[in-house]
This record gives structure tokens, C-alpha cells and sequence, in this order.
């Protein structure tokens, strides 16, 4: 899921058609090639992505689309169940819909009713995001938006105890407390995770009475699947995977690692306890608080941080640095071919103008975030983000194994991990636990 959007989980009503794909089933065979002309019924997302999506296609229906004998139906359904929709649909072979929203978090799971897009031009795409939307080698959804994290941090005080001497050495003797060696205050962009664990300690009160915020960082440590993404991150910083060798690999230093971190942040009041119970929009309010100095969170706040009318208090002090260790989880919401589809020619050729640089670049000027660094760097004027964005998926991106019950891996790990997070559950013990789990989940 974009996390634009994520507390706003709009609700658009079930079209009639939709409602007929259930009972228009096709034989169970193969969908057919078709004319290559007429109506292209695709399924969008509701919100922002669909409200970019519906002025890409408004524009294509009124210019190419009538030199390719192609009108695009954009079908939108609830956000919260749109996946859940899809599913029904494809488990009946309907050939109702012929293209369907998807994303690298479903493809292995959907792979089974989706037409394999043999032959795409996957070169204007970051290669991370293209790699997420393989199943066994081959891509089942063309990449639309991408997500990633940052490191969102308060500029002015991050700067304020870089020239200051005094401030400077009590941050050494915080570090060599947290760290067992002191070490000098950097600059964000370099930070690795150990910076991330001391810099908490310096800016909470628990640990520096004398710190302008009331606590370093917020974690998203909320049993939810999207938490685990964020906590990824700190995983593939120290190194780690959730594989290894073809098997589950969080039973590792670098797991045990990633998860002691969060409950040494967590047990030490070096986050707001709110972090338990935190997620995308409680990270926002935190930073927008002005509580917090720093958190990682997804690309896709920063701009509302830095907007006086949504965040008067730290508006134009909060700036951007790549994910402390280095690495950030990246996914790509995604279209998909249904395997199904009688008119798989016409569809083809709609995918075929998305997979355009011009179609991606009026999609970022509708609100998308595309997953192509040339666009993206261009855009920046409609977004600061976007040529961090850029440069930051194609430097530290990273995207986690495909496989049928990769989605439910997320929530499986976020399940079993959340109580360690947060210092309620022994570390071993969680990570042999979602070990298991991960493994069982592999093994389909």
C-alpha cells in the first residue's frame, strides 16, 4: 500500500459490471487475443493513485486512444478491499476485468491468473521495482507507483549540535553509554544504525535532560504488515535477509540484531510509548508535533511536513536522508493482465502506452509516484521528494523475495515480532518463532 493515503481509506461503490463479473465467468480456458480494438476494463485504486490513474486515461480515450480504436473503463473499487475483490474475481475465472491493480506484495499470490508481460520494455523502470513483479523470472505487473522509506529528520537541531562544542561532547558521552565506544555527531546522510540507536538516546529526555525534544525517534512498532516493511530496513541495513540459501534466514545475528534495537529504543524511553501502537499516521503527527528529532518513514510524508497550513510548527525544518544502514524496502503498485481477458490485444497496447516515459510523466503530474528515476528527477518541481526519491532507489533499494504468501509474511512477522519491538517478548525467542513461521510460509 501507498502510504499517502493510508488514513484515508476512501470507499467507491461497487460498479455494475463489477458485480457481473462474478456471473460472467469464463469456461476456466484462457482468455483470447481479440481485435485489438474497443473497450479496456481495468480496475484502479481509489484516492490518489486512482485519481492520477483517471486523468492518464481521460487523456489517452481523448488523444491515442482513438488512433488505437481503444476506450479505457477505469473501475474503482473500495480501497480497503480492492485485493480482496480481485481475488474473488480471478478464483472464478472471470473475464470481466482485463487488467487488474496488483502490486509487488500480491504478484506470487496472483501469478496463477495473470498473463506473464513477455517482451515489456522494462529499461525508463527501476530495476528494483521491476524485480519486485517477478514470479519465477518472469513480470506480472507493470510498475506504476513506488514506495520507500526515508530518515525525516528536525534540519535545525541536527545542525544546531553540529556547531556546537559543548553539545558535541555530551553527545560522546551519551554514544560511549549506548554504543560501549563514543563517537562524534555526524551528519544524517552518513548515519548508520548505530548513529540512529545514540542519536535516539541523545535528543529523549531520559537520557539527555538537556535535549530540545521529548524523545529522539518514534517506531512503527503496531502489529500491522506495513510495519514490518519499515522494519526491514534495519534488518537488510545489518545485513540480513529473509532468506538465505533458499531458507527462512531471520534466525540470524542480523535478525536478532534488527529486532534488539527497536527494544533497546523502546525500553529505554528513547521513542514515545505511543510507539506500540504506532503506524504511518501517528509517526506523521509525532514529527509534526515537533516531540520527536527523527523517524524513518515513508517517502510520501515529507511533502505535507514541510506545508506551513498541515505542519505549522516544523514546516521548513524537516529535511531527508537515506534510511540509517543504508537500505530501503521498496514496492511498486502494479497492472496486471488478466489471463482470462477476450480482449487481451487491446489491452496489451493500453499497457504499452503506460509503459511510456510521456504516460508516466502526466501520471506524476496527476499525483503518481512512477517508478522511473527520469521522470521522477524531472518532477521535483511538483515534489522536492521526488529527486530523493530517485536517487535513493536506485542506490539503497531493495525488495523482498517473491513467492505466493509474501503478503501474508508481512502480517505473519509483524505478528510475531511486534511484541519484541517493543521489549514484551524475549528477542530469541520471537525471531526463532517468525523463523518458523517464514519458513512454513516459503514452503507454500
Amino acid at each position: 500500500m501507498d502510504r499517502r493515503s493510508f488514513c484515508a481509506l476512501g470507499v467507491a461503490s461497487l460498479t455494475a459490471a463489477m458485480l457481473a463479473g462474478c456471473s460472467t465467468a469464463s469456461s476456466g480456458s484462457a482468455g483470447a487475443d481479440g481485435p485489438g480494438t474497443g473497450t479496456v476494463k481495468m480496475v484502479a485504486w481509489p484516492g490518489p493513485e486512482g485519481d492520477a490513474m483517471a486523468k492518464v486515461v481521460k487523456a489517452y480515450n481523448g488523444g491515442q486512444g482513438k488512433q488505437d480504436g481503444i476506450t479505457v473503463d477505469l473501475v474503482l473499487l473500495s480501497r480497503q478491499d480492492t485485493f480482496s475483490k480481485e481475488s474473488a474475481l480471478m478464483a472464478s475465472k472471470s473475464d470481466n476485468q482485463d487488467i487488474y491493480w496488483t502490486a509487488s506484495y500480491n504478484v506470487g499470490q496472483y501469478a496463477p491468473s495473470l498473463d506473464a508481460l513477455d517482451g515489456t520494455d522494462t529499461s525508463n523502470y527501476f530495476p528494483v521495482a521491476v524485480d519486485g513483479l517477478k514470479y519465477k523470472g518472469k513480470l506480472y505487473g507493470l510498475p506504476l507507483d513506488v514506495s520507500n522509506h526515508f530518515l525525516l529528520y528536525r534540519k535545525d537541531l541536527i545542525d544546531a549540535l553540529l556547531a556546537d562544542s559543548a553539545a558535541k561532547a555530551d553527545y560522546e558521552q551519551i554514544s560511549k553509554t549506548v554504543l560501549g565506544t563514543a563517537r562524534a555527531p555526524k551528519d544524517p546522510q552518513s548515519w548508520d544504525l548505530d548513529d540512529f540507536k545514540a542519536m535516539s538516546a541523545y535528543f529523549s529526555k531520559s537520557a539527555n535532560p538537556k535535549s530540545p525534544t521529548q524523545y529522539g525517534t518514534i517506531l512503527q512498532a503496531k502489529n500491522l504488515l506495513y510495519n514490518t516493511m519499515i522494519w526491514n530496513d534495519v534488518l537488510w541495513g545489518y545485513g540480513g535477509n529473509w532468506q538465505v540459501d533458499g531458507k527462512a534466514g531471520l534466525d540470524s545475528d542480523a535478525g536478532k540484531k534488527a529486532v534488539q534495537l527497536y527494544a533497546d529504543i523502546y525500553k529505554n524511553k528513547w521513542t514515545t510509548p505511543d510507539s506500540s501502537q504506532a503506524e504511518f499516521p501517528e509517526t506523521q503527527a509525532a514529527l509534526q508535533s515537533g516531540n520527536v528529532a527523527f523517524a524513518i518513514q515513508w517517502s510520501a510524508a515529507f511533502a505535507s511536513l514541510n506545508d506551513p497550513k498541515q505542519s505549522p510548527a516544523v514546516a521548513g525544518k524537516i529535511a531527508i536522508a537515506p534510511v540509517p544502514g543504508g537500505k530501503t524496502h521498496v514496492h511498486a503498485l502494479s497492472v496486471s493482465l488478466n489471463k482470462y481477458s477476450k480482449n487481451k490485444a487491446a489491452a496489451k497496447k493500453w499497457l504499452g502506452y503506460l509503459a511510456t516515459p510521456a504516460a508516466m510523466t502526466e501520471y506524476a503530474q496527476s499525483g503518481g509516484i512512477p517508478a522511473m528515476p527520469e521522470v521522477l528527477a524531472a518532477q521535483k518541481a511538483i515534489n522536492p521528494a521526488y529527486a530523493q526519491v530517485s536517487s535513493s532507489i536506485a542506490k539503497n533499494g531493495y525488495s523482498e523475495p517473491v513467492f505466493p504468501k509474501t503478503f501474508e509474511a508481512y502480517s505473519k512477522l509483524a505478528e510475531d515480532l511486534s511484541g519484541a519491538w517493543v521489549g514484551q517478548t524475549p528477542v530469541n525467542d520471537a525471531v526463532k518463532t517468525a523463523n518458523t513461521d517464514l519458513q512454513a510460509l516459503l514452503d507454500g
